[in-house]
């Protein structure tokens, strides 16, 4: 097979938990040992959030085409924080020594869990798409989020996100 008629995804870093689970909730999900993600915020002088980065994704992924968080599979051992890290540099280019994480958000479910990594921006990040599970990487404003086709699981988890990290 060439590299060009092998899938997009079998292209990429696999690493050792990429993997579907078939969930007792009735879906599949993206991750052996579950799924991390990181929510990057971008303050204004008084503190608030003013921008958060956002991932589109690639449209053969799942779900491609909305906007989601950078993230992906944890690996057998890694942490979420250090899976969401892992995935953020490699989806966006984020380096972890600019990032000050807050938080942990988790959506547990009967067989699979995804943790969303909530972080300030403590260095100048410039997020890039950085490997083919993006077709764009940017700071959004932070009230500008719902006004993009979002991820479904992402959209439904916002607004609490929202309000954890002071939006």
């Amino acid at each position: 097979m060439t590299d060009a008629a092998v899938p997009p995804r079998d292209r990429l870093h696999r690493q050792p938990g990429d993997g579907w689970v078939d969930c007792r909730c009735g879906r599949r999900h993206w991750g052996l040992f579950g799924a991390a993600g990181l929510l990057l915020v971008r303050r204004g002088a008084d503190g608030r959030p003013t921008h958060v980065v956002l991932q589109h994704r690639a449209t053969w992924s799942d779900q491609g085409g909305t906007w989601a968080l950078p993230g992906g599979a944890i690996a057998p051992g890694e942490s979420a924080v250090a899976g969401a890290l892992r995935e953020a540099h490699e989806e966006a280019g984020i380096d972890p020594s600019t990032v000050a994480v807050r938080g942990e958000h988790v959506l547990a479910h009967p067989d699979w869990s995804y943790t969303t990594v909530l972080a300030d921006e403590a260095g100048h990040v410039v997020p890039a798409v950085t490997d083919a599970e993006s077709t764009a990487v940017e700071w959004v404003p932070v009230d500008q989020v719902t006004a993009r086709p979002l991820l479904t699981a992402f959209a439904d988890a916002w607004p609490e996100l929202r309000a954890r990290i002071g939006g």
